[in-house]
């Protein structure tokens, strides 16, 4: 298989067992990281999850990490197992946000260091899919997002990558989630 992130630290778990606390997890830690950023929280979108299933078992069955090219904002993450831990949505979604660190706000745009990160709370971005795929020693999961962020077009990172502390604009929030 290779290097898929290399100078990453590859954590080991057992498979994804119940993929309904795997959903929750997964789109309430993305909602917990977008509200800390002044975004409004997502909602699951069956049609991306049909997606992003279909593009993880491609990554699986190819033993690659890539992305599919689609319209919809995408972020992938993988590990393998080891007969411990269960892998949840939390985990993954954490993965992608601690790409924090290496973002600077003070010079907002994309860096292929933070792009999990910033389609995370990416603030225009409205729905959310998940896709799970493993064999038993590796998971791969895609999450898939519309509208897509990491827009390179001037602006686009200030207005929807904002610092931790941001409030929630109350006109933004039309889900009554928070």
């Amino acid at each position: 298989m290779g290097e898929l992130y290399p100078n990453k630290s590859i954590l080991l778990y057992k498979l994804v067992t119940d993929h309904s606390n795997f959903e929750e997890e997964f789109l309430q830690t993305h909602n917990t990281y977008r509200k800390k950023h002044g975004a409004p929280p997502l909602t699951i979108s069956q049609d991306l999850s049909r997606s992003a299933k279909k593009w993880a078992e491609h990554l699986l069955s190819n033993k690659t990490l890539q992305h599919s090219n689609r319209e919809y904002g995408e972020n992938l993450y993988y590990a393998f197992s080891s007969g411990g831990k269960s892998l949840t949505g939390r985990e993954a979604v954490d993965s992608w946000y601690n790409e924090i660190k290496d973002y600077n706000f003070s010079r907002p745009g994309f860096s292929s260091g933070t792009g999990h990160f910033t389609q995370v709370v990416w603030k225009d971005t409205k729905e959310v899919g998940y896709g799970v795929a493993t064999d038993g020693k590796t998971v791969f999961v895609v999450g898939q997002y519309l509208p897509p962020g990491n827009f390179t077009n001037p602006g686009a990172f200030e207005k929807n990558v904002l610092p931790a502390g941001t409030p929630v604009d109350p006109k933004s929030n039309t889900s009554g989630m928070f």
